[in-house]
């Protein structure tokens, strides 16, 4: 009896250690099996889902017309000192289209009255172009009742005391511009990206920039969208938003707007397809036969020699009534230089 109760001790012992050593080993194999899947699949990506090409051929993107400079050479000189491997397709965003209705004056009034601008005061400038008068400051408002883009302009010549005042830093200004806008309802929930400053001074009845806030006048800020898709959204000239404030230092409210410009169309960030990319290869060979948009050349001259040192998708936004957010290659230089390129294979776009 003692011996079968022995045996029986020593086997269960026998059991709990080797039942041990295979969950061991089981967990070390899961562990190796996963690693090895990892690198697999690191090094052999699996395809990604074709494109779904919803939305059919896609209008051109409404590159504004521009003058290339001539005898400029362009070297690449990326930082890998090769071209980058760009994702082979990208999301492009539905932009719903606005239209004129019978409520689209009465809209305007009430944009008027929020911006602190007079209704009764309105103005027919042309079909679409209505203007009204501030309630308490020589500034005049224009609206274009169908798309809601919108200017402002205040008259400095009348009354020039906005001057006298050194104006706000750059994250104060960008908040009173966003407070501006945000009291009237017209703060977008996609205005959140990246804010540019430009220190403005009057000079010879001109606004020029100036160096620093000490001896400037005035200062501008440009509001961006937020990146789509972790892509950022640029304009026509990469250092202006569609969405910009002149703003001056007085406390006096109806004196601190002394010019704007509002160029909001609205994307539909759950209305989206993806479209097949043309490849580094191809935008640098359109590029180097001069097809690109200048957007901007930035300091340099002709007969410069432009080194490019970086290439990057980005989406575009036009600041005019467009059908969708399309991406763009972007070809970065020096000096401030930048050029577009339209991002998705030619099959895909339209008349």
């Amino acid at each position: 009896m003692m011996t079968s109760l022995t045996d029986v001790a020593i086997t269960t012992r026998k059991i709990i250690r080797y039942g041990v050593f295979a969950i061991v080993a089981l967990i070390t194999a899961r562990i190796i099996i996963g690693a090895v899947v990892t690198i697999y699949r690191k090094i052999f990506p699996a395809p990604p889902p074709k494109p779904t090409i919803s939305f059919g051929k896609l209008p051109k993107l409404p590159f504004r017309q521009t003058a290339h400079p001539t005898g400029i050479t362009f070297p690449l000189e990326t930082a890998s000192g090769t071209l980058p491997k760009l994702a082979p397709q990208a999301k492009v965003f539905f932009m719903p289209k606005l239209s004129a209705n019978l409520l689209s004056l009465s809209t305007a009034k009430d944009k008027a009255g929020g911006l602190n601008f007079k209704p009764e005061s309105v103005q027919k400038v042309s079909e679409t172009i209505y203007r009204f008068s501030h309630k308490n400051a020589p500034a005049t408002l224009e609206v274009n009742i169908v798309s809601g883009i919108f200017s402002i302009s205040y008259d400095l010549k009348t009354d020039p005391s906005p001057l006298n005042t050194k104006p706000p830093v750059p994250e104060i200004a960008a908040s009173l511009a966003r407070s501006y806008l945000s009291s009237a309802n017209l703060l977008p929930a996609d205005l959140t990206g990246p804010v540019v400053h430009e220190f403005l001074k009057l000079q010879e009845s001109k606004l020029i920039t100036a160096l620093s806030l000490s001896e400037s006048n005035l200062i501008k800020i440009n509001l961006f969208r937020k990146n789509y898709d972790h892509l950022p959204v640029m304009t026509p000239d990469p250092n202006n938003g569609n969405v910009w404030f002149i703003l001056s230092g007085t406390t006096e409210r109806e004196k601190q707007i002394i010019a704007a410009q509002y160029h909001y169309f609205p994307v539909d960030e759950s209305q989206f397809s993806t479209y097949p990319l043309i490849t580094s290869e191809v935008a640098w060979s359109q590029f180097s036969s001069g097809n690109f948009y200048l957007a901007n050349i930035g300091a340099n001259k002709e007969n410069d020699n432009i080194k490019i040192r970086k290439i990057y998708l980005a989406y575009y936004d036009a600041g005019v009534q467009t059908d969708f957010l399309q991406p763009i290659i972007i070809l970065e230089g020096d000096k401030g230089f930048m050029a577009y390129i339209p991002a998705v294979t030619s099959d895909y776009y339209g008349e």
